[in-house]
């Protein structure tokens, strides 16, 4: 079948629309944690401060034989219903550009599957433009779970480097699919990917922000003065960072099994065999090995802290160079990438 140009142009301007929907609720986003963060930040200090009065007035009572304890309301000052408002109002804006934005995303992946006739992954450009749909739509399904929001900016800005990359630099006009790809395990195998990369992504977020989180504890703990960075205050601590982004993995690894598992039946399909020792296919299982490694050190060997997070962020680190590198530059069955 011909590609209609007309559902062509459509996408690109959806997904043009849609990066600069996401710019505005990144935007939003960035805004409403740093706010956090200052409310965060200004809470702890008068909380200090309360304790130290406490500790005066009762140093001072021991020495006239009288303990009174002094609980100034500055140190239990509670946000106002205004400023509560406010940032709820922000948060909400945030949340329902990112809804709208991807509204006009998807809508830029359909009418591109639209326009040539099949589903809309067949190159890097497409799986790009797909993938980054995916990342959002299982935030804010995650979203509707959890209260998240603080994850927003470090969703939305990957997601629009991701965009950027694609229509820059990876960018193929619509066409039908080569032979190999013309099956239904097309839809199958790539659509739990896309979920499960999904996730991986999620999970690397809340890795990195743990990581930092736990600096901050611990400069905190030997008394040093925290200056920049102060949205930190407003994210949950190390240990809870650690424990979501472990839950996130915990989901996505069955799911990467399936993948590869998907793989291999659709390549005796396709191939006449299960394993071909294609790059993409190596790749594919040293993900799976990786992510395994840290399940496994973290539920039967005892890592936690850093040393679980650097094992997560090397199986990521082996996601992007499947992604960036062997699907480029390495020759093989896979290379679909529509570039070069």
């Amino acid at each position: 079948m011909s590609v209609d140009e007309s559902l062509a142009s459509a996408s690109n301007a959806l997904v043009y629309s849609a990066m600069a929907v996401y710019t505005l609720a990144l935007g939003a986003s960035a805004m409403d944690l740093a706010a956090l963060g200052e409310r965060a930040t200004a809470r702890m200090r008068k909380k200090q401060q309360g304790k130290g009065q406490q500790l005066s007035a009762t140093g001072a009572g021991g020495a006239g034989g009288t303990t009174t304890l002094v609980r100034t309301s500055a140190s239990e000052e509670p946000v106002s219903l205004a400023e509560d408002g406010t940032r709820r109002k922000a948060a909400g804006i945030a949340t329902s550009l990112t809804v709208l934005a991807l509204l006009l995303h998807v809508g830029g992946v359909v009418t591109r599957g639209l326009s040539a006739h099949r589903a809309p992954w067949g190159n890097m450009y497409e799986f790009s433009v797909t993938g980054t749909s995916v990342v959002v739509l299982v935030y804010l399904l995650v979203l509707t779970r959890r209260d998240v929001r603080w994850l927003s900016t470090f969703v939305l800005a990957p997601v629009l480097l991701s965009l950027g990359l694609a229509v820059a630099v990876l960018y193929t006009a619509s066409a039908p699919l080569v032979p190999a790809l013309q099956s239904y395990w097309l839809i199958i195998h790539v659509s739990v990917a896309f979920v499960s990369s999904a996730l991986f992504v999620l999970a690397f977020s809340t890795t990195v922000l743990q990581l930092v989180q736990e600096r901050r504890e611990a400069q905190r703990a030997a008394g040093a003065t925290l200056g920049a960075g102060r949205f930190m205050e407003a994210l949950p601590s190390a240990a809870d960072l650690e424990k979501l982004s472990y839950r996130l993995i915990a989901i996505s690894f069955p799911l990467w099994a399936f993948t590869l598992v998907a793989g291999a039946i659709w390549a005796e399909v396709a191939w006449g065999r299960y394993w071909n020792w294609d790059p993409k296919e190596v790749w594919t299982f040293i993900i799976w090995v990786v992510y395994a490694a840290y399940l496994h050190a973290r539920a039967t060997g005892g890592w936690n802290g850093r040393r679980a997070a650097y094992l997560s962020m090397a199986g990521f680190a082996c996601l992007m160079i499947n992604y960036g590198v062997v699907n480029v530059l390495f020759p093989g069955n896979h290379s679909y990438a529509g570039i070069g």
